[in-house]
């Protein structure tokens, strides 16, 4: 059975105390810490970047899982490897047909190598990334915001990755999914196929995060 592991993501926490909040989650029995890094070209917003992820790398032993909403990521490859990053996931609509390519660049740095799509993106554009990554990433909502409500039609995406995974024999593949993840509607993504769940708002505005994160698990 594949794990289900909860990624809650910084870009919901309060900057003012993110060490402490990072801190908090591996109490909390988080398994990743999920780092949304945007470049205000890819998408408009600015977030941080590998300066952010080296000053809470010594605050947890938690996997930091940077997703790179940059137009050309290849570029802070080294800079992500240095701050300790152990999961950088890149975007198939910026790399295009180098996207193989580049996952196979931070395999040789020494991180687990992740592609991701947006909503827009059909399915299949993806799954040659997912006979090369460790993890796919669906994004469920239009990346750039926090807060917004999960898009239904992701769950068929998510069928037929793990469909496509299974026959090519790579069955156990980390799913990942990432906007508007709830406690009501992930029993349906868990049972699509998905695993791994992002999760911003719910866990950091949660009275008790340690009882949200066990009921993201499903």
């Amino acid at each position: 059975m594949i794990k289900v592991k909860i990624a809650p993501s910084i870009l919901a926490s309060d900057f003012s105390k993110v060490g402490e909040e990072v801190a908090s989650l591996e109490r909390c029995g988080a398994d990743l810490v999920h780092c949304d890094v945007m470049d205000g070209t890819f998408v408009p917003p600015i977030t941080f970047g590998d300066q952010m992820v080296k000053a809470i790398r010594p605050r947890t032993c938690l996997p930091l899982d940077c997703h790179l909403m940059v137009v050309h990521p290849e570029t802070q490859f080294e800079a992500f490897q240095r701050a300790g990053a152990d999961i950088l996931t890149i975007h198939v609509e910026a790399c295009g047909k180098r996207t193989n390519a580049l996952l196979r660049r931070i395999r040789e740095l020494g991180m687990k190598p992740s592609a991701v799509i947006n909503p827009e993106t059909p399915v299949e554009e993806v799954f040659p990334a997912a006979l090369e990554a460790d993890m796919i990433l669906l994004m469920s909502v239009h990346p750039g915001w926090g807060g917004q409500k999960f898009l239904p039609e992701t769950l068929k995406k998510i069928e037929a990755l793990r469909t496509f995974c299974i026959r090519e024999g790579r069955g156990e593949l980390d799913i990942e999914v990432d906007g508007g993840v709830t406690a009501e509607n992930v029993r349906s993504i868990l049972s699509a196929g998905a695993n791994v769940i992002v999760a911003g708002s719910t866990v950091f505005r949660a009275a008790d995060r340690a009882a949200t994160i066990a009921r993201l698990r499903g």
